[in-house]
C-alpha cells in the first residue's frame, strides 16, 4: 500500500487486465500488413568465401624463390655473387612463407573440423610425399637399404611436420602472455643443444618458430602498414644493404646458419654464437620479409590464382630438383654454373614451379593433398545436433 503526501491515503490500483484482442478494421489491417512487409527482416550473416588476391600472390611469389633457391645450391660454388644472392633469398623465403602460414593459423582453437583438416591436409601429404622421396632416393641411388622412416623428414617435407606441430600448439601461443619472447627463447636454446637429435627435424622446427608466432601476433592493419609507399621506398636501401653484406659475408659465412639444421657446437663455433646468431637472423629475416610484403602486388595478377596451389608446387618441385642431382645433370654441364647457366637455372625453376602451382595440377594432386576422407572421421555431435 502506498501512503501518500498530506495523510491523504489511495487505495490499491486495480490489477493489469491481460491484454485483448484489438478488432482491426479492413483499413487497420492493410496497414499492419504493409508496415510488416516494408520492415527489414535481417539476414543471418554470411561469411565470406572469396579469397585475398594478394595473401595469394605472396604465398605464389614466396613458393618461387624456394623453388628458386633450391635450383641455386648445385650450381652455386665458385662465384661469390651467386653464393650472395643465395644467402639473400634463403635469409627471407622461408621465413616469409612460414610468417603468412602462422597469420592463417590465428583462428586455430582445435576444433573437430579444423583438426580433420589438420590431419588431411599437413599429415597425409607428409606420410605420403616422405614415403615418394625416400623410395625415389632408394632406387635412383640404387641403394635398397637405405631406410624409410617418418620419423626422419627427408628434404623439404620437414615444413610439413613444422607446420603440424606448430598449427597443433596455437591454441598455447594464442593463451600465454608473450609469445614471441618465449618462441625466441626456445630458438635460441635449440641453436645451442646439440643433443636434441634429428627426430622430426625439431632443431628447425624450434628455430623457425619464431616466424610462426610472429604470424600469430600479427594483425591485418600490420599488413596495411607494410603495404604503404614509404614502406615500398625504404625496402630499396634495405635490399642493396644486405646485398652488399651478403656479399661481403659470402666466402666468410657458414650455411648451416641459414638452414637452421644444426646447433652452434655442431657448426664448430661457440655455444654463446647460437643466441647471438638466432637473434640476429630474426632481425634481419624480419626486415627483409616486410621489404618483400612491401612489393607483392595488391591486385588480382595472372599469378594470383596459382596462389591456392603452392602446396603442389612445394612438394613436387623437390622431385624435379631431386632427379637432376640424382642423374648428375649439375655435374655433367658445368656450364650451368656460369652466369648465363644460372639464368637458364633459374627461369626452368621459375616456369615449373609455376606450372605446378596450376589448377589443372592442384584437382590432380587434391587426392592427396586436400581429400575429404570423410569416411575416417566420426560426425562431431555438434554437426549432429539440431539447428534452432
Amino acid at each position: 500500500m502506498f501512503h501518500a503526501p498530506h495523510g491523504y491515503r489511495r487505495g490499491p490500483l486495480p490489477q493489469a487486465r491481460e491484454s485483448e484482442p484489438v478488432p482491426t478494421t479492413p483499413k487497420a489491417a492493410g496497414s499492419a500488413t504493409l508496415a510488416t512487409a516494408e520492415k527489414p527482416v535481417p539476414k543471418p550473416a554470411e561469411k565470406s568465401t572469396r579469397r585475398d588476391a594478394y595473401f595469394d600472390n605472396v604465398k605464389y611469389l614466396a613458393i618461387v624463390l624456394v623453388a628458386v633457391a633450391h635450383a641455386w645450391e648445385p650450381v652455386m660454388e665458385g662465384s661469390r655473387a651467386s653464393r650472395a644472392l643465395y644467402m639473400l633469398v634463403y635469409t627471407f623465403h622461408m621465413p616469409a612463407f612460414i610468417l603468412v602460414s602462422g597469420y592463417f593459423s590465428r583462428s586455430y582453437t582445435g576444433r573437430p573440423d579444423q583438426l580433420r583438416r589438420l590431419l588431411t591436409g599437413v599429415a597425409l601429404p607428409y606420410v605420403v610425399f616422405e614415403v615418394v622421396y625416400s623410395l625415389f632416393r632408394r632406387y635412383a641411388q640404387h641403394a635398397p637399404e637405405q631406410p624409410i622412416s617418418l620419423l626422419d623428414p627427408f628434404y623439404l617435407t620437414w615444413f610439413l611436420v613444422a607446420l603440424f606441430i606448430w598449427r597443433l600448439t596455437t591454441p598455447l601461443w594464442r593463451l600465454i602472455r608473450w609469445p614471441l619472447p618465449v618462441a625466441l627463447t626456445l630458438a635460441s636454446l635449440a641453436a645451442l643443444t646439440p643433443n636434441i637429435g634429428a627426430d622430426l627435424n625439431l632443431q628447425r622446427v624450434l628455430q623457425f618458430l619464431p616466424f610462426f608466432v610472429l604470424g600469430l601476433c600479427l594483425k591485418p592493419e600490420h599488413f596495411q602498414l607494410v603495404r604503404r609507399r614509404e614502406v615500398r621506398l625504404l625496402s630499396l636501401p634495405l635490399f642493396a644493404g644486405a646485398g652488399l653484406f651478403a656479399y661481403w659475408a659470402a666466402p666468410r659465412m657458414n650455411l648451416g646458419w641459414m638452414y637452421r639444421s644444426s646447433s652452434a657446437q655442431e657448426l664448430g663455433v661457440p655455444w654463446w654464437s647460437g643466441i647471438v646468431m638466432t637473434l640476429a637472423f630474426f632481425g634481419c629475416a624480419v626486415l627483409l620479409s616486410a621489404g618483400f610484403l612491401a612489393w607483392v602486388p595488391r591486385r588480382r595478377t595472372w599469378f594470383t590464382v596459382l596462389g591456392a596451389g603452392t602446396i603442389c608446387g612445394y612438394l613436387l618441385h623437390g622431385l624435379l630438383i631431386k632427379a637432376a642431382d640424382y642423374g648428375h645433370v649439375f655435374e655433367n654441364n658445368a656450364w650451368l654454373s656460369t652466369p648465363g647457366g644460372e639464368i637458364v637455372v633459374t627461369l626452368v625453376a621459375a616456369a615449373a614451379v609455376t606450372l605446378l602451382c596450376t589448377p589443372p595440377v592442384r584437382r590432380a594432386m587434391r587426392c592427396v593433398t586436400e581429400p575429404e576422407m570423410a569416411w575416417a572421421f566420426r560426425r562431431d555431435a555438434t554437426e549432429l545436433a539440431p539447428r534452432g
